[in-house]
């Protein structure tokens, strides 16, 4: 329920309904704009707004949607109806178009039954009778003419017509051409009178001709004479004529008593080129608005992230400005926001915005606002907006709030959304406020949602002391002196009315005269909300700071945890490495002395003998002494190639090179694809590699990272300086992947974060260019990064 009844023309949606019937194809889809209802079921409210999502993305992502010929064929059904009736060609030419759009958005939609469900549901149950329209070209054809051999009966008139004018006009010119040289005819040439063929004659030579005169100049000097020898042709011609009218009539009749039957499926398909009509429209005007569908609850709240007034939205993309978005959330905790600040501010904007979202919302319609806005369903919109005075009923605008008011209270529950600019104004404030504070009380006993605008402080000051009130204020800046169009919960906000005073101009001296005026009382009030702006301004900018900050050292921390966990992987490796190492060269130092005790036995103690098996002890040991340096020792560096195979330093993963791009390779490690740095790649016979590599360390992280990296990025919604922190760390890791481009979701709006993003691309020195995404895929909403 929706009052008092011009609740639409107060918030804007009947402008926004006039906006919706301009992008309707037909009359039809009009007529249900005007019929639009405030929907209070839930599930019905989801399964309309999903329709329109799913609209939305066929005309922005989807091939080319079938919009042509919607036509109101509702009087042609209703006509079929009536035994004895029959349609004319151009009836039965416009159902065969309606027929051909209907046929061809239904199969549209079954080739992509498992993309849109919700739109699907049209269709439930929709026989496609293309024997309709097999019937109807038998007859009519393509230009909606009937074709000349619909029926043998049409075919043979046709053709006696031809012949027998054939004839008429081969005797006529016979005759003409007589005349003309007997000197006979008038200058000219032969004409039509009363439908008939006749030759103009010189009106004294009108008794040297037989036949019939039908007319005549307007100075009698020329007479128009049908010969009496193409008389009896012409009759001929003429009821031959009316055998084919008559035929005609009789062939439309059967046709429309054949399409007869199918009346009422032709109903449907009607009624569903209307749906498809109305909820295209939707679609079309969220793309204009850049709307999109919230999260739907079925309960009365709402909490709106970045949303704009649609109609501010679009004025002000006409001329190139920005709306600043509005970011407020009532629910059980915060049910009423009690919005204050100065004039010029804001307020009534923040207020409307929020009741014709709702209003939006609640008629199926998608809203400006990111989609993961909450939005839930009210049962009843009560709206106080404006000045109501009526002279005819002796209502002053008092009297008419009040009206409002007692109906409030009346009839507001918990399932109620209030709207009430300038609560408590048209009186005395001393009076005013009171009772305005008295009304709150009772709304919020009742436990009502809504947004309320005022400059009463006691009605700040009741918010403030009362659950389910929150206080809330357009930011001003008080150092230029203007408005920020910025709603911050939490805290009332002054007036500002001597700063804007001041401002403007008015005289030192009434301003002085004015603060004495006031109460010490209210001047402390007033300035004390003034600090409290100023200072909640200093903490919302540190709070974002912070909030940075905090981010960056998370990421630190992150990376600082990945580069642990591989340098303690690695330890174990290398520690295990020189553990086996060690155990080999023991094993071969202990066979070695074994070895020599033998030979040294087996000698008997020669002396000769004894010496050499010395020297060769000797020899192997200093073997096995250098056989660990040069292990350790690096080998020189050999310049890689594509098509080389290598050896990944540290691993026994072996592989061969794809791609080299500057201090990295791309190389194949039997089915994955790794990038690594190339100080870290060893050069290796093709003999030396292994039939099968294995990845362990670094390199699997490498390809870990490779394989989750998505070349696409999406800063919708994002603030401007974090906008591009994000897309600075993106292209970093893009580089270090080798990738060669990427896809930046920054979305059309004003065009202001398209710009921020791509003057910044252009001082990053790995861009090398950057365009926008094709039309069909999302165009100037995406940009296509190129990299070096």
């Amino acid at each position: 329920m929706l009052y008092p009844e011009n609740v639409g023309d107060k918030l804007g949606f009947s402008e926004i309904k006039e906006l919706l019937r301009h992008e309707c194809l037909s009359s039809m889809g009009k007529n249900l704009v005007d019929k639009m209802q405030f929907i209070t079921n839930y599930e019905l409210l989801k399964k309309l707004l999903s329709q329109t999502a799913e609209f939305k993305e066929v005309l922005v992502n989807d091939t080319p949607f079938p919009a042509s010929n919607y036509l109101d064929i509702q009087y042609l059904v209703n006509k079929i109806r009536v035994e004895g009736t029959f349609l004319s060609e151009e009836d039965f030419y416009s159902l065969t178009l309606v027929l051909t759009t209907v046929f061809q958005t239904i199969k549209y939609f079954k080739d992509r039954e498992e993309l849109y469900p919700n739109l699907q549901t049209l269709f439930e149950g929709l026989v496609v009778e293309q024997k309709i329209l097999k019937s109807i070209d038998a007859v009519i054809d393509p230009k909606g003419k009937l074709r000349p051999n619909a029926t043998p009966e049409l075919q043979k008139v046709i053709r006696e017509i031809s012949s027998a004018e054939s004839e008429s006009r081969r005797r006529l010119d016979v005759i003409f051409r007589n005349a003309i040289k007997e000197g006979w005819s008038a200058d000219g040439s032969l004409t039509i009178r009363d439908g008939r063929l006749v030759i103009p004659v010189l009106a004294e030579h009108k008794r040297k001709m037989k036949g019939f005169i039908h007319d005549e100049s307007a100075t009698g000097q020329t007479i128009y004479l049908e010969p009496a020898e193409v008389f009896e042709l012409n009759n001929k011609v003429r009821d031959l004529e009316f055998e084919k009218r008559r035929e005609i009539v009789k062939i439309l009749t059967s046709l429309t008593n054949e399409v007869r039957p199918y009346s009422p499926l032709l109903n449907s398909y009607h009624s569903l080129l209307t749906k498809i009509d109305f909820i295209r429209a939707k679609a079309s005007l969220a793309i204009k608005l850049d709307a999109s569908m919230p999260i739907l609850k079925n309960e009365p709240s709402l909490k709106l992230s970045n949303a704009r007034h649609p109609l501010l939205y679009l004025n002000f993309k006409q001329s190139g400005q920005t709306v600043v978005p509005l970011n407020i959330k009532i629910d059980d905790r915060g049910r009423v926001v009690l919005v204050s600040g100065p004039n010029a501010g804001g307020k009534s904007v923040c207020m409307k915005t929020v009741g014709l979202l709702q209003l939006m919302l609640q008629a199926g319609m998608l809203i400006p606002a990111d989609n993961f806005s909450e939005m839930g369903v009210f049962r009843r919109v009560l709206v106080d907006i404006g000045d109501d005075q009526s002279i005819e009923s002796d209502l002053s605008t008092y009297s008419a709030h009040l009206t409002k008011m007692k109906y409030f209270v009346e009839m507001a529950n918990f399932h109620t959304l209030v709207m009430i600019d300038e609560f408590g104004t048209g009186t005395d404030p001393q009076f005013g406020g009171p009772i305005a504070e008295a009304v709150l009380q009772v709304l919020n006993q009742k436990k009502v949602k809504g947004v309320i605008t005022t400059h009463y402080s006691n009605l700040k000051l009741f918010a403030n002391n009362t659950d389910g009130l929150e206080n809330a204020s357009m930011l001003f800046d008080n150092e230029h002196m203007q408005p920020m169009y910025v709603l911050q919960l939490g805290k009332p906000g002054s007036s500002y009315a001597f700063e804007i005073a001041q401002k403007i101009g008015l005289p030192e001296q009434v301003l002085k005269l004015a603060k004495i005026k006031i109460g010490d009382q209210q001047k402390k009030v007033d300035t004390l909300l003034v600090d409290l702006e100023r200072e909640k301004k200093q903490v919302y900018d540190t709070k974002v700071e912070i909030e940075k900050r905090q981010k960056r050292l998370n990421e630190l921390l992150e990376e600082n945890k990945k580069l642990k966990e591989y340098y303690d992987e690695n330890r174990k490796k290398l520690v295990n490495d020189a553990k086996q190492q060690a155990q080999d060269i023991i094993r071969g130092a202990n066979k070695l002395v074994e070895n020599t005790i033998a030979e040294i036995k087996h000698a008997k103690a020669d002396k000769e003998k004894t010496k050499q098996a010395r020297e060769k002890l000797t020899t192997e040991q200093q073997k096995l002494q250098t056989k660990p340096e040069k292990a350790a020792h690096k080998k020189e560096a050999q310049p890689l190639a594509i098509g080389d195979w290598v050896k990944l330093m540290d691993t026994d993963a072996t592989g061969k090179v794809i791609e080299l791009n500057k201090s990295n390779a791309v190389i194949a490690i039997g089915d994955l694809l790794s990038v690594v740095k190339l100080n870290r790649l060893e050069k290796i016979q093709n003999k030396d590699q292994q039939k099968q590599s294995k990845t362990s360390g670094y390199a699997e992280y490498q390809i870990q990272q490779r394989t989750s990296f998505n070349p696409e990025i999406d800063v919708r919604g994002m603030r401007g300086e974090e906008t591009l922190y994000e897309i600075e760390k993106y292209l970093d890791r893009a580089l270090m992947m080798g990738m060669n481009s990427l896809r930046i979701i920054h979305g059309r709006g004003d065009g202001i974060l398209r710009k921020l993003i791509r003057d910044y691309l252009k001082k990053y020195t790995g861009v090398d260019s950057v365009e926008d995404e094709h039309p069909d895929r999302g165009g100037d909403g995406i940009s296509i990064v190129k990299l070096k």
